[in-house]
């Protein structure tokens, strides 16, 4: 009998979950999408390289194109999501370009997030060097849970010189209907994200991409070269080799911070150690804020996420919801002096799940430009009260409470 209960329990939550998620999307059915505030890239100089903060798609894709169009030697480029749309097919034939003049072009997607992209758009020519990440990948280890993790990351690293890596997919809706987040490094940072592509790589390939050295180090075939930024950290989650730092990272820095914590995510799913980590900090006195979407691409995980926030409003967490287009970005700034952006949400999936990478900076001049980013997504805001929560009615009282179960799961 108690078999059979959870079963049910477990079936019920199945179903209030595809339910809401059909009526949501036939709800956005012929929806237009609305304008929303956006701020024009930011070039800060960190250590002996630049910053540039991208908050618009199109501004984005303009310059990764532009990168891609001038290589002479190497393009690395993986996304998780890449549409087989006008913007897809531009940078699919900027790509099939180089390599055509004689530019090394290495290309890793997910498989899994490109299931409806249709197979004509991924097949490549043969100059380029392509790493499709399986569906499954764990092949006769069922049990291997390392074997599971998707490549959500989304990085693109031309010549030595220029990288790229931050929120945005690759596709038309993320030119001008989604509010993300991405970043354009130059100098020694750049060797980071190289040896981050050339690592998943060689994780999953044979023939093996020579992984980059810095110059104190015997050179590989591939020429690069960088020392030490001590300003810039590239963190990496690795399923495969059960490394996780990114969630280390956040709680760090949540731990340290004296008089702000702004947060932006898409998807807010966190552990309760997490929870308690931001709590402590608003209690002791800091300004703890976290900017979510109003509604997400993904409600479930709306409905989820709202369990927390009857916990956080009590400790004076305050809570914003971004109105009228879906903000995906995944960044943090605190204490005028910390930052980061990078692909990891802040959920189950991301922290300790998927193939994830977050640029941590430690510089003034790169928080004060992501707090003008922050300020500016605020005027898009509405906060979220308690007396609005507390008032909410019994139908979302219930909901939330059914689903809460699912959260160890997303």
């Amino acid at each position: 009998m108690l078999r059979r209960a959870l079963l049910a329990v477990l079936g019920f939550q199945l179903l209030l979950a595809v339910s809401l998620t059909l009526v949501d999307s036939y709800r956005r059915r012929g929806k237009k999408p609305k304008p929303f505030p956006v701020t024009p890239p930011i070039e800060v100089q960190v250590g002996a390289g630049t910053v540039t903060t991208y908050t618009f798609g199109q501004d984005l894709y303009d310059d990764m194109l532009a990168a891609i169009e001038g290589a002479q030697r190497q393009i690395l480029f993986e996304t998780y999501i890449w549409k087989g749309d006008a913007v897809g097919e531009a940078f699919k034939q900027a790509l099939a370009d180089a390599a055509a003049r004689g530019v090394a072009v290495h290309v890793i997607y997910d498989g899994f997030a490109n299931l409806v992209v249709p197979p004509s758009f991924k097949r490549f020519p043969p100059g380029i060097k392509v790493l499709r990440y399986p569906v499954y990948n764990a092949g006769w280890r069922f049990f291997d849970l390392r074997r599971y993790g998707r490549d959500h990351r989304k990085i693109l690293v031309v010549d030595d010189e220029v990288g790229f890596v931050g929120g945005y997919n690759i596709g038309s809706p993320y030119a001008t209907e989604w509010r993300d987040t991405h970043v354009r490094v130059t100098g020694p940072a750049v060797f980071d994200l190289k040896r981050t592509f050339a690592d998943f790589w060689n994780l999953n390939r044979r023939k093996r991409l020579p992984r980059p050295r810095r110059r104190h180090e015997r050179p590989l075939l591939l020429e690069t070269a960088s020392q030490w930024e001590p300003q810039i950290r590239v963190h990496r989650n690795v399923p495969r080799l059960w490394m996780f730092p990114i969630r280390s990272m956040y709680l760090e820095a949540i731990n340290r911070a004296t008089g702000n914590v702004w947060l932006t995510h898409a998807y807010f799913i966190p552990d309760q150690d997490f929870v308690d980590a931001l709590k402590d900090a608003a209690l002791r006195g800091v300004d703890v804020r976290l900017l979510l979407p109003r509604k997400s691409n993904h409600i479930v995980a709306d409905w989820i996420s709202r369990g927390y926030f009857g916990q956080m409003l009590d400790a004076g967490i305050r809570v914003f919801r971004y109105r009228d287009a879906m903000v995906h970005a995944k960044t943090a700034t605190i204490d005028g002096s910390w930052s980061t952006v990078g692909t990891a949400n802040v959920d189950r999936l991301s922290m300790q799940g998927n193939y994830e990478i977050n640029v941590e900076f430690i510089d003034p001049a790169m928080a004060r430009a992501m707090e003008k980013i922050y300020e500016a997504d605020l005027a898009n805001c509405a906060e979220l009260t308690t007396g609005e929560w507390e008032s909410r009615d019994l139908y979302r009282r219930f909901t939330e409470m059914v689903l809460a179960p699912l959260r160890p799961l997303l």
